[in-house]
């Protein structure tokens, strides 16, 4: 008798042990929330050394957009913002629209951002520069701002 009440002791342990594991397992699941708004990563600078009127600064970032409404055909519209830390300049790009209106696709790739007329801002001979990028999708959403690394800018 005292056998069969501790197996029924043992059994009652490894239910509860059970159906504790399973209460825990179930409100421990989270719906992963996706955000319509892009973002992006700083991946380079290249040349990481510019000699003005010799060489082009060229940022490449990387993008994601769980929507697809990055870019635009509108000629007229800037969604691609990179601003210049050392004197606050803004320059203003469009990129082209990435996937097709309508489409709600899940989108990445990368994007080389020309940089057009870097100069020196102090009158020195050499100035470090980075810049601060952010893009607006077709919704009108915000990305993240993303900082270059640092570039070194010569009259050399």
């Amino acid at each position: 008798m005292q056998y069969v009440i501790a197996r029924i002791r043992q059994l009652t342990g490894r239910s509860n042990l059970i159906i504790l594991l399973s209460l825990f397992t179930l409100f421990s699941c989270k719906k992963e929330i996706v955000s319509n708004a892009p973002s992006i990563e700083f991946v380079k600078v290249n040349p990481s050394t510019v000699e003005i009127g010799k060489s082009n600064l060229t940022i490449t970032i990387s993008y994601k957009d769980a929507d697809g409404d990055l870019g635009e055909n509108n000629p007229d519209v800037k969604n691609l913002f990179v601003t210049d830390n050392r004197n606050g300049v803004v320059y203003q790009f469009r990129v082209q629209q990435l996937s097709p209106s309508g489409a709600t696709i899940s989108i990445q790739g990368q994007l080389d951002i020309a940089m057009p007329n870097v100069g020196i801002t102090d009158g020195v001979t050499l100035e470090s520069a980075t810049f601060s990028i952010y893009m607006k999708d077709r919704a009108g959403n915000q990305s993240n701002t993303v900082t270059s690394s640092s570039v070194n800018i010569t009259t050399l």
